[in-house]
Parts: C-alpha cells; structure tokens; sequence
C-alpha cells in the first residue's frame, strides 16, 4: 500500500468493511481446506478518491446472487459503511476475472466530505 492519510471519521469504517470482506473470504472463499491468498489495497486515484479494495483467488461470489439484496448481515453493513463514507461499493467476480472475488469500495478524500458532514 501507498502512504496515505485518513481521518477518523473515514479510517474506522473501512477499518470495518476490511474485516467483514476478509472475514467473508476467509469463511466462504475457501472450502474443505482449499489454500487461497487475499489482498488489501488502499490507493488514491488522480481525482482524489480513495480505493480500497479486497481482493481473494477463491471459488468466487456466487453468480445468482446480488450482493446488495444479500441477507449476510455483514455485506449489508458493508454497504452501509460505504454510505457512510459516500462512496460506491462494486464487485468483481468470475464472470470478469479467471477466480475470485474483488469488492472495490470508493469515496472521497475528506475535504470533499467536510461539507456533507454533520457535526
């Protein structure tokens, strides 16, 4: 990962949407033993929003299912984390990459929030 900054009104929510995606990928990923690597990423693009992604080489997220309709309540948290940051949450699968899964959440730098926010 690059050196970046966060402030802490942006730094516990992806620290929480870290932990509910490995802990999904570590759970579900992986079966009957099967050995896997996953990947945490946080960048800044040219526009100054943040990327963070998690990223694993397992058996991928199921195709029939809408991650964003799931009853796991940990994704649902996971987007309502991204909420809170006002960013988007995606995710790649089998169908764009040879195994795995992505999920790639983005939002912005804190002074494009420091107006959004309350307090």
């Amino acid at each position: 990962m690059e050196p970046v900054a966060l402030d802490v009104h942006s730094a516990i929510p992806c620290g929480l949407i870290v932990n509910e995606l490995v802990s999904n990928s570590l759970k579900h990923a992986f079966p009957a033993g099967r050995q896997g690597a996953i990947t945490i990423g946080l960048t800044r693009n040219s526009a100054g929003n943040y990327l963070l992604t998690v990223t694993d080489n397992g058996i991928g997220f199921p195709a029939d299912q809408d991650f964003r309709n799931s009853q796991s309540l940990g994704l649902q948290l996971v987007i309502m984390l991204t909420e809170q940051l006002h960013g988007t949450v995606k995710l790649l699968s089998d169908q764009t990459r040879v195994e795995g899964s992505r999920f790639t959440v983005t939002f912005p730098g804190a002074s494009a929030k420091k107006g959004d926010r309350n307090g």
